[in-house]
């Protein structure tokens, strides 16, 4: 970590928890046998391995050891659900509803099925970022094969009633698919009580390894897989299955499960702290996004009149924080989220992420509040 610069980008990516790589480390060592090996020890002893990881996965969200596919990460279970609903839903049913603030793991994906002659909607939010669940209900019907809408936001963090979303497609023979990498860590997820068909994460969101994903695929819901090759992965996902990846993704969700409670609380006290404080330094600033429904340690707002880049740029050396998703940096096009709420090209160019997680601690808000403070006086110069 460099010296001095507080990271507060968790929703990019965490850090690895030092626990997870001591679980890791065996497998990278002596322990390197392919899980698929059925005929000695090594395969033996990897496949142990990988089915103690599945039920840590399971456990985590709810689910039965036999629900849970692994995959290269959250982007790939996306396309995997999406694509495979549909594969296997025929000619019947061929639309797909999604909203406009999704990840581009979603919304990317629904656009090329657009393409290939699928029927799709995307269905826009309100001015908190919340989906009106009166326009669901609208476009509901019995050709909808499958709705996607995410656990919580990548960029402004709001938490959509998941629970409410299910009923209304499973009454339309509908199936729910939810991203809820966000979401991992900092609520509590039980598959059950939201009521979805098909739940993504990714490892490296929850302080595991980068390269690493899980799909939740409820028992009964027909799915086909999109690539081709052997039957591993209850023949949903072809290719050597990577146990010490494995191992981390269920290492770290057995550790956000126990620690669930003390990491929430913390997130919300520290976050508070840090919008207290930016406020008592600032009190034009512009919170983006629902003011209360959203994941602890997420704040979205912007300088009014003061593009995020110019922020980034005053800030870098003391704090890491982003314009938005990690996916989409890079361009110097306003946050499509932000655009979405209905605020304005010129106002959403102005948004900033800060995320929290694990290891944010009162030192670095203090420091951040601080390079804020900084950042109004510069303003205020100009």
């Amino acid at each position: 970590m460099n010296s001095g610069l507080v990271y507060l980008d968790y929703q990019a990516t965490t850090p690895l928890d030092p626990r997870v790589q001591k679980a890791m480390l065996p497998l990278l060592g002596d322990n390197f046998g392919n899980p698929h090996s059925i005929n000695h020890a090594y395969g033996w002893q990897a496949a142990d391995s990988v089915k103690v990881a599945r039920g840590q996965v399971a456990d985590f969200i709810g689910a039965d050891d036999s629900e849970i596919v692994f995959t290269s990460g959250a982007t790939e279970s996306c396309n995997l659900a999406i694509r495979g609903v549909l594969k296997a839903s025929g000619s019947s049913r061929r639309k797909i509803i999604t909203v406009s603030t999704e990840h581009p793991a979603v919304y990317e994906t629904v656009l090329d099925l657009e393409r290939e002659g699928y029927d799709i909607t995307i269905l826009s939010v309100q001015q908190d970022g919340l989906l009106d669940l009166e326009d669901l209900k609208r476009e509901l019907d019995e050709h909808t094969a499958l709705v996607s809408v995410m656990a919580a936001n990548n960029e402004i963090g709001v938490l959509q009633p998941l629970a409410d979303i299910s009923q209304l497609c499973h009454a339309k023979g509908a199936f729910l698919h939810t991203d809820a990498t966000q979401a991992a860590g900092r609520i509590d997820i039980d598959v059950d009580t939201w009521g979805v068909d098909f739940l993504s994460i990714s490892a490296h969101k929850v302080y595991g390894p980068k390269g690493i994903g899980a799909l939740f695929v409820r028992n009964g819901i027909p799915i086909s897989p999109v690539l081709t090759g052997g039957g591993q992965e209850y023949g949903l996902r072809p290719g050597t299955v990577a146990a010490p990846l494995v191992v981390g993704i269920g290492m770290a969700c057995e550790i956000a499960m126990e620690n669930l409670k003390n990491d929430t609380v913390r997130m919300i006290r520290l976050t508070e702290k840090l919008w207290r404080g930016i406020l008592n330094e600032r009190g034009d600033v512009m919170l983006f996004g629902h003011p209360t429904q959203r994941i602890p340690g997420n704040l979205n707002f912007g300088f009014p009149g003061v593009n995020a880049d110019v922020v980034i740029d005053l800030v870098s050396d003391r704090i890491a924080i982003s314009t938005g998703s990690a996916c989409s940096s890079g361009t110097n096009e306003p946050s499509r989220i932000l655009i979405a709420l209905g605020i304005g090209s010129e106002l959403a160019a102005t948004g900033l992420r800060v995320s929290l997680g694990r290891f944010t601690c009162d030192e670095e808000i203090d420091s951040a509040i601080h390079t804020f403070a900084r950042v109004g006086a510069v303003i205020d110069r100009e």
